[in-house]
C-alpha cells in the first residue's frame, strides 16, 4: 500500500515514510493510494469476532502487506487490550465509550498503535526520533502515554496554557523520561501552526529526525477505524439490525475521517453526524459549500477548540471536494456552552449516566438528526471520547457525587507538573529543538 498527498495525488510514497514524515512537503496529508472493500463474509460475522480480530482484520486490510501479519497481530494485541463498550441509552441511543485506556480517553487507540508500528520501523532503521504533537486537550495524555518510556522516540507536546483541564494537564506534564511538555501562550491553533511549521523548516528536518502524532499522521487514524467496526458488531450482537448513525463529537475531524473510511471499507453505516461546539466550520461548510476557518474559541469542550481542522483536508479529499457529495454523507450540528451542559443534565436526571462536555455535544447531535428524521427506524449511536472525571469544573455537585473515579485518576494526584513555558512564536520553538 502507497499513501498520497492530498495536495498532489501522484506523490506517493511508502508506509513508513508516510509516518515518519507525517506531513508531505506540499503541506497535503497522506491517505491510503485506495481504500479496499472487506468481504461480505467478514462483514456478515463481525458480531462472532472479538475487538482484537476484528482490529487486524481491518489493519491488514488497510496496510496491505507493509507489516508482516504475525509482526501486525503482537502491535494490535499490545494496542487494543482494553474494551470500547456500546452502552445502551434508550431505544433510539447507545453510547460508545472509547475512554477505557491508560488516558481516559479515544485518542488512547491511535496513540498506542502508532507507537508501536513507530517502534517496529525504528528497530530497523536504528534511527531516533524526536514526535512533535500539539494538543488541545486529550492527544497530549494519549501519546504521552502511549510512547512513553518507548526507546529511542522522544516526544515533546505543545499544548495551549489555561486551556486544557487540570486533569488532562497533569497527564501530559508528570511523565518526564522521555515526554517533555511545553505549555504555550495561545490557543491549540497557534500550537498546531508551530508544529506545521516545524515540519516544512528545512534546518530542523536536516538536525532532527521529526514526525507527528497528530491526527495529521496517517498512523493515528487508522486505528480509529477498529472501534466503528467493533461497535457495529456489539450491535448486531444485540440483535439490532436496524440501519445505524454515528454522531462524532468534532474538533480536528480525525475522528468523524476514520468512520468514513470505515464506510468506504464496507461498513454498514447509514449516515454520520458532525457535532461541533461554537467552533462550527465544518457545520457551516455543509450548510453553505464555503469553508471558512477562523481563530479557535474557547468551550467547555475544550478538546474540540479548534478554527481550522486539519483533517478536513482528507475529508474533501474524500468526497471529490464535492461539498453537495459531504453533505449527503453528514449532517452538522454545533452547540454552545449551555447547550452543552443541558444536555449533560438532561441525561444524568433521565438515564443516570454522566457525559463529559464532548460526549454531551455528540449525544446533542444524535437528537439534532433523529429529531429530523422521526419517521426512520434508526440505531443511534454517539461516540463517548473522554472519561468526564476528567473535567471536574464542569458538574454541580449532584452529578460529581455519582461519579466514578478509575484508579488512573489517584496515580496523577502526587505527581508534579513539569513543564517549559513558551511564547507563541516559532523562532523560539525551533531554538528549544535544536538544544
Amino acid at each position: 500500500m502507497k499513501f498520497y498527498s492530498t495536495n498532489n495525488k501522484n506523490h506517493k510514497v511508502s508506509l513508513k515514510q508516510a509516518i515518519f514524515q507525517s506531513l508531505p512537503e506540499d503541506k497535503g496529508l497522506y491517505m491510503p493510494e485506495f481504500i479496499p472493500t472487506c468481504d461480505g463474509a467478514f462483514i456478515g460475522s463481525l458480531a462472532d469476532l472479538s475487538f482484537q480480530e476484528i482490529a487486524y482484520e481491518i489493519s491488514r486490510q488497510l496496510l496491505q502487506g507493509e507489516i508482516e501479519d504475525v509482526a501486525l497481530k503482537n502491535m494490535v494485541d499490545e494496542a487494543v487490550n482494553f474494551p470500547a463498550p456500546v452502552v445502551t441509552l434508550d431505544k433510539n441511543a447507545y453510547v460508545l465509550e472509547l475512554f477505557h485506556g491508560p488516558s481516559m480517553a479515544f485518542k488512547d487507540f491511535g496513540a498506542r498503535f502508532m507507537s508501536r508500528i513507530m517502534a517496529h520501523f525504528l528497530q530497523r532503521g536504528k534511527k531516533r526520533l524526536n514526535i512533535l504533537v500539539a494538543t488541545s486537550g486529550d492527544t497530549g495524555g494519549a501519546v504521552a502515554m502511549g510512547f512513553y518510556d518507548v526507546p529511542d522516540i522522544r516526544v515533546i507536546i505543545l499544548y495551549p496554557s489555561g486551556k486544557v483541564s487540570p486533569v488532562q494537564e497533569q497527564q501530559l506534564t508528570t511523565l518526564g523520561k522521555n515526554i517533555t511538555a511545553l505549555e504555550v501562550n495561545g490557543t491549540f491553533d497557534d500550537c498546531q501552526r508551530l508544529v506545521k511549521q516545524a515540519f516544512l523548516d528545512e534546518e530542523l528536518n536536516e538536525r532532527l529526525n521529526l514526525s507527528s502524532a497528530n491526527s495529521i499522521n496517517i498512523a493515528r487514524l487508522i486505528p480509529q477505524t477498529f472501534y466503528y467496526f467493533n461497535a457495529v458488531a456489539q450491535i448486531r450482537s444485540k440483535g439490532d439490525k436496524r440501519p445505524v448513525v454515528f454522531s462524532v463529537p468534532s474538533g480536528n475531524f480525525g475522528n468523524l475521517t476514520a468512520g468514513l473510511i470505515s464506510q468506504r471499507m464496507g461498513l454498514p453505516v447509514h449516515h454520520f453526524v458532525a457535532a461541533t461546539n461554537m467552533n462550527d466550520e465544518v457545520p457551516q461548510y455543509l450548510q453553505s459549500g464555503k469553508f471558512i476557518p477562523y481563530p479557535s474559541r474557547q468551550t467547555l469542550s475544550n478538546a474540540m477548540d479548534v478554527g481550522n481542522p486539519s483533517n478536513f483536508s482528507r475529508m474533501l479529499d474524500l468526497f471529490d471536494k464535492d461539498a453537495d457529495k459531504m453533505a449527503a454523507a453528514i449532517s452538522g450540528y454545533s452547540f454552545d456552552d449551555e447547550e452543552t451542559l443541558s444536555g449533560i443534565r438532561h441525561v444524568f436526571h433521565q438515564d443516570k449516566y454522566v457525559m463529559c462536555p464532548h460526549t454531551s455535544v455528540a449525544y446533542l447531535g444524535l437528537k439534532e438528526y433523529l429529531k429530523e428524521y422521526p419517521d426512520m427506524d434508526l440505531a443511534g449511536v454517539f461516540l463517548s471520547t473522554a472519561h468526564p472525571c476528567k473535567f471536574p469544573d464542569v458538574f454541580d455537585e449532584e452529578i460529581k457525587k455519582q461519579m466514578a473515579y478509575p484508579s488512573q485518576m489517584e496515580e496523577l494526584k502526587n505527581k508534579k507538573k513539569n513543564a517549559f513555558l513558551m511564547n507563541n512564536d516559532f523562532e523560539e520553538l525551533k531554538s528549544f529543538l535544536l538544544k
